[in-house]
C-alpha cells in the first residue's frame, strides 16, 4: 500500500477532528482543568516522540541546530501553502534561529473549527517540547503568541550544549 504523503497543515486538522469530541468527553468526566492538563501532556508527548523519529534518521543519531534548521526548514516547505504562517527571520547562525509569526494559519484554523480555546494545547505546546526531543540542547524562549491575542509569535530556538552557555 502506496503511503499517501499530506501537509502538516492538514494532519492537524484531521487531529483536531478526532481530538475535539475526546476532550469534550473528558471535560464532562474530568472538569476542565484536568482534560486540558491531560490532553496538555498528551501532545507535548506526541510531539517529542515525533521529533525524536527526526533525530534518529540523522547520520548516526547526531543533531545539532544546523540540522534543526534544516529539518525545520524541511517540514516548513511540508506545512503546505493553506497553512497561512507569514515568518519573519530575525537572525539565524550556528547557536540561534529567530522569527516572528506575524499570521498564524493555525491559530485561524483552530478558530474556525471552533477550538480557538485549545490553540495552545493543540499547536503552541508542541513548539518548545518539538526541539527539545529533536535535540536536548536546543531550547525555545517564546513570550507570545498570537493564539494568547498578541499581535506576533516570537520564536527565539537557542543551541547550548549541556553544561555550556
Amino acid at each position: 500500500m502506496a503511503e499517501v504523503k499530506i501537509s502538516n497543515f492538514e494532519k492537524r486538522r484531521l487531529q483536531a477532528e478526532v481530538i475535539a469530541p475526546i476532550y469534550d468527553e473528558m471535560v464532562k468526566r474530568l472538569g476542565e482543568e484536568q482534560a486540558k492538563d491531560l490532553l496538555s501532556t498528551a501532545i507535548q508527548d506526541s510531539a517529542i516522540r515525533e521529533a525524536r523519529a527526526f533525530a534518529d534518521q540523522e547520520p548516526g543519531g547526531e543533531t545539532s541546530m544546523a540540522s534543526f534548521l534544516a529539518l525545520y526548514k524541511k517540514l516548513y516547505k511540508n506545512w503546505g501553502p493553506d497553512c497561512g504562517l507569514d515568518v519573519e527571520v530575525l537572525r539565524e547562525d550556528g547557536d540561534h534561529y529567530d522569527f516572528d509569526v506575524t499570521r498564524c494559519g493555525y491559530a485561524d484554523l483552530y478558530e474556525s473549527m471552533g477550538l480557538g480555546h485549545l490553540t495552545p494545547m493543540l499547536g503552541c505546546n508542541r513548539d518548545g517540547t518539538f526541539c527539545t526531543g529533536y535535540d536536548p540542547n536546543i531550547k525555545l524562549d517564546r513570550a507570545q503568541t498570537i493564539a494568547q491575542g498578541a499581535p506576533t509569535c516570537t520564536f527565539r530556538y537557542t543551541y547550548r550544549k549541556e553544561g555550556g552557555t
